[in-house]
């Protein structure tokens, strides 16, 4: 992927930078923006993707286990000799869609697995390295539908972005004393392939077309005032500014990238 934005080589040079889910979509993005800026980059998913840049670290594991995170968290220690940045990309939804009764206990565990769980575990294991040397930034993904849920199939990964956002700005508040921001970036709709997924999913559950579907979803989002998605890269852009010394003394803040789909302040 072409990165489409310049960018100064060196404005991450000797950070050391774990960025979760980063082989798709905003995930791939945002490793691409920090390689590019100097830093040292892991990332971590299921499985590899060719597309990863020569020299960004690479571990294989299930983040939705202890075990999964367990070994990210030491083989980024280990690989990268430090952490001074964490980007939780990780998350998502595979649930069916047909609103609140199709949603099943397995859903529901899968959820907050996957979109609250392992940033929680993760920033447990390596947030006492950033304690030490007094200094870190941890970013978390989260989501518009924190605040304005889907029902018709997001009914769980919606409850599940609120809880991370709640547990991102009450463990900002405790460890900004010690040098270390955290923050919050909260996507609407991102034009990935995990995104097309969702619609495809709604498509066949509700028996419409794809792009009734997408329209489904527009519809129950209020519509996108830019008349189109974000892209990755522009998401990419944003974690980078909340993550560099020019954001130095932003912490404990949410940041919502979403065409102005949210309508009110």
């Amino acid at each position: 992927m072409n990165y489409p934005f310049e960018v100064n080589s060196h404005e991450f040079k000797n950070k050391r930078v774990l960025v979760t889910g980063g082989t798709k979509g905003q995930g791939a993005a945002i490793v691409q923006r920090f390689h590019l800026s100097g830093a040292n980059v892991l990332t971590t998913a299921r499985n590899k993707s060719n597309d990863l840049s020569a020299g960004v670290h690479f571990v294989e594991a299930d983040l939705m286990t202890i075990e999964g995170t367990n070994r990210v968290a030491e083989e980024t220690l280990k690989q990268l000799g430090g952490i001074d940045i964490i980007v939780h990309v990780a998350g998502g939804s595979s649930s069916p869609g047909g609103g609140f009764l199709a949603q099943t206990e397995q859903e529901w565990k899968k959820a907050l697995d996957w979109n609250l769980f392992i940033a929680v575990r993760l920033d447990r294991l390596l947030v006492p390295t950033m304690l030490k040397q007094g200094s870190g930034s941890i970013i978390h993904i989260s989501s518009i539908q924190r605040s304005l849920p889907l029902h018709e199939s997001t009914i769980a990964y919606a409850a599940a972005k609120a809880a991370l956002t709640n547990y991102s700005k009450s463990l900002s508040k405790e460890i900004a004393p010690t040098g270390i921001r955290v923050n919050v970036v909260s996507p609407g709709w991102v034009s990935t392939d995990a995104s097309n997924a969702m619609m495809e999913r709604i498509a066949e559950t509700n028996k419409i077309t794809v792009e009734q579907a997408v329209q489904n979803v527009m519809d129950g989002l209020g519509g996108i005032p830019i008349g189109r998605p974000a892209k990755p890269v522009e998401v990419a852009e944003l974690v980078a500014f909340i993550s560099s010394d020019r954001a130095a003394s932003i912490t404990g803040h949410e940041y919502i990238i979403d065409g102005g789909t949210i309508p009110t302040i």
